[in-house]
């Protein structure tokens, strides 16, 4: 499967799940800065992403920065829970404002298709595998990926590219 099987040219024109089940339209992020990170509740990444994306969403919500958190279970199982489980550990845990949805696949045939849409840009190929939880991808005001990050980057580390794209100093 080449690159003809993610037609989409923008991460605003797909559909996801919320963690309740229902339907959310990406397009209802046009305009803003959007970091997309495939999360886990059990993972050494985990206290110190999520301390540090509630403290980055708290900083540039209202100047447009949006983060979307795709709980996935494909690394090590370190994501077991359910929906709801995942929303309370990280609305309660790390008072996570910004949207949880439901548990994705972001690798192999299952994969979710804004993740392949995601892996396949910036050259890449929607069959190049994520490599491990937190991954981070930033996307710009127009729906394009502008950056991906491993896990091992903190998203402290990344908040200067995310204050370039918003255009605050």
């Amino acid at each position: 499967m080449g690159s003809s099987s993610v037609p989409q040219k923008s991460i605003h024109e797909f559909v996801v799940k919320n963690g309740a089940g229902q339907d959310v339209n990406l397009s209802n992020y046009e305009g803003k800065v959007l970091l997309v990170v495939n999360v886990a509740s059990q993972c050494g990444f985990t206290t110190p992403n999520y301390t540090e994306l509630t403290t980055i969403y708290g900083k540039y919500k209202d100047q447009g920065l949006e983060i979307l958190a795709f709980p996935c279970n494909q690394f090590g199982a370190q994501e077991p829970g359910t929906d709801e489980q995942i929303k309370e550990f990280a609305c309660t845990r790390f008072k996570a404002e910004y949207p949880i949805f439901s548990k994705i696949d972001v690798n192999g045939p299952s994969a979710a298709p804004v993740y392949k849409f995601l892996k396949a840009s910036k050259g890449g190929s929607e069959n190049e595998d994520i490599k491990w939880n937190f991954v981070k991808f930033l996307v710009d005001k127009a729906g394009q990926v502008v950056n991906k990050y491993e896990s091992a980057i903190s998203p402290a580390a990344i908040e200067n590219d995310i204050k370039k794209l918003l255009g605050v100093s």
